[in-house]
This record gives C-alpha cells, sequence and structure tokens, in this order.
C-alpha cells in the first residue's frame, strides 16, 4: 500500500509539526493542498488540543494528523481527546510509542514514528509502526547525526514498512532525490514557513527568507538535545556559554521562552528560529497550495528527466 493510499491523501507529502507553528491555518492548508497536515501538540493540554483539532475541522474535511513529543507527561489526556475527536494519523517523536501503541492500533489510528537511526526505526516496526520517517540532520528543530542522504536508502533497506524521507527537501528535486533513495512520501517542515497560511510573525518568515546555506548551525549536542536553528544573538551566547561547559541549567534559561518569543513576538535575535538547512532555497513567500503544486510539477519533471549514461 502506498503512503498516499494509507494516508487517504493526494500527494505523498507530510507537513512537518513544527512546536508553537504546525496549528490549524497551516494544518488545515496543506490538507486542503492535497497533503497531510499535522498538528504540533508538545505544551498543549488536553483541551487545548481539542480546540486545535476542532478549528482545523473547521477548515477541512480532509485527513490530518497530530504529533505526539512522547516525553511529555500528558501522553493519556492527548490521546484520549485523540481518539474522541477521531483523528485517524498520529506521529511522534522524543520518546518510545510502546505503551500507548495497542491503544492507538484499537482506535484504528496509523502510527507513524519519527526515526533518526536505523536501529530505531527497526524497533518502530516490530512495535508495530504504520511507517517510519527517516529525518536526517539537515531538518530543523530537535535533529539527530546522520544526513537524510545517508539514512534514508539504509531505514528503507531495514524495514518493510513503507519509509518516508525527512531533512533538506525543499522542492521537487529533493522529493524525486528521496523517492530515488526508497522513499514513498517525504516530510517537509522548514519550507512551509515561508507561506501565506503559517501563524508565525512576519520576522520570523523574514529571517528564511534571508538565511543562506550556511546560516543554520545545531546547538546542545554536548547536552543530548541537540537543536538546528538560524544563527542569532541568542545562538551566538549559546555556543559560547556551551564553550565555557556551563551548567545545562545556565543553558536552559538562557533559552526559556526563546521560541515563543520568535515565533509569536517576532524577536528573530533573542529567540529561537527553528530552521533547517535548506532556509537558503527560500526566496519568497507562497501560498500553501501553490507550493505543493509547484514541487510536484517538479519532482515530476525531475523524475522523468533522470538518465543515468
Amino acid at each position: 500500500m502506498s503512503i498516499t493510499e494509507l494516508l487517504h491523501i493526494k500527494y505523498p507529502i507530510m507537513q512537518g509539526a513544527m512546536a508553537q507553528i504546525a496549528k490549524a491555518p497551516l494544518v488545515a492548508a496543506v490538507s486542503n493542498a492535497g497533503g497531510l497536515g499535522i498538528i504540533a501538540s508538545g505544551g498543549m493540554s488536553g483541551e487545548e488540543l481539542r480546540a486545535e483539532i476542532q478549528k482545523t475541522k473547521a477548515l477541512t474535511d480532509k485527513p490530518f494528523g497530530v504529533n505526539l513529543m512522547l516525553m511529555m507527561t500528558n501522553i493519556e489526556e492527548l490521546t484520549a481527546v485523540i481518539i474522541e475527536e477521531g483523528v485517524k494519523v498520529v506521529t511522534t517523536g522524543a520518546g518510545t510509542p510502546k505503551t500507548y501503541m495497542p491503544i492507538w492500533k484499537e482506535a484504528g489510528i496509523t502510527v507513524i514514528p519519527v526515526v533518526p537511526s536505523v536501529m530505531i526505526a527497526r524497533k518502530m516496526e516490530q512495535l508495530g509502526a504504520d511507517a517510519v520517517v527517516a529525518e536526517g540532520t539537515e531538518a530543523g528543530g530537535h535533529v539527530g547525526e546522520t544526513t537524510t542522504m545517508a539514512l534514508l536508502p539504509q531505514v528503507v533497506d531495514a524495514v518493510s514498512i513503507p519509509v518516508i524521507g525527512a531533512g533538506g527537501i525543499g522542492d521537487g528535486r529533493g522529493i524525486a532525490a528521496a523517492f530515488a533513495l526508497g522513499a514513498q512520501g517525504v516530510q517537509i517542515g522548514t519550507r512551509f514557513l515561508a507561506t501565506d497560511e503559517c501563524p508565525v510573525h512576519e520576522n520570523f518568515k523574514l529571517a528564511c527568507l534571508k538565511a543562506k546555506d550556511r546560516d543554520t548551525v545545531v546547538t546542545g549536542r554536548r547536552n543530548g538535545a541537540p537543536v538546528r536553528s538560524i544563527k542569532n544573538q541568542m545562538i551566538k551566547e549559546y555556543q559560547r556559554l556551551e564553550d565555557e561547559n556551563v551548567d545545562r541549567d545556565v543553558l536552559e534559561e538562557l533559552t526559556l521562552g526563546s521560541l515563543r518569543k520568535a515565533v509569536q513576538e517576532g524577536d528573530t535575535e533573542n529567540g529561537s528560529v527553528m530552521a533547517g538547512q535548506i532556509t537558503g532555497m527560500i526566496t519568497e513567500i507562497k501560498p500553501v497550495d501553490a507550493l505543493i503544486q509547484e514541487m510536484m510539477t517538479q519532482a515530476t519533471k525531475t523524475a522523468s528527466a533522470l538518465t543515468i549514461k
């Protein structure tokens, strides 16, 4: 079964669950355009998630999903809301879905964990995952260490369930490349930041437009919580403190509320502008529908033009 058949969508494109960003306006726009929009539930209470699901339902009659960060303490509450609201797709990260997998499967939910390695991909298949997202380190936000080009084909070879490629995919060429490496679909996050429907501050979008190919950096590897963001004053200070081996508490104090500062307040110097390495490819803000149509057209042309001599 193909990803489009599994998820009941037109195009094999999933929207990444970007924290505090992947909400109803963007999620519904992606689903309406033929992809799968995904609500990022990180930091939400059960009722906040319910409200976001209902807002999304009011904007689309197409399928959409919810992402669960399994390190959160209220997963049981969020699971109950997802089941009550009839959401049929869950993506997971930051922990193992082992405890909740039987509950989700009994409710008829398609479960797709995001994985950074072959080992974890195999474990997810053993637990009953319907597919996995193999995400390379090029992605924005929390990342692993292996690049998409190296990770994706290894995961494809290691599991029998569908694999979705993520990290460093920002146009139709990237989609075609992911399929060439064995993916059945792609997950895209950063490129959707610069869309009309993305509910982030305009300054955040402009920071993505201004960023060049080397303007993102990963911080937090020493503390076991690597995050890719666009370089700014806060990131420079974080790097300085990391080099001085300060306590983790000092680093956490520096970043406290930093994502909200960037996303909601537009403070792109002291906030966390999480974005992937494809920011250098983004040159304009577009409607989601036009972007997806453009990417699919380019992917088809790229694939059809490929010849190996």
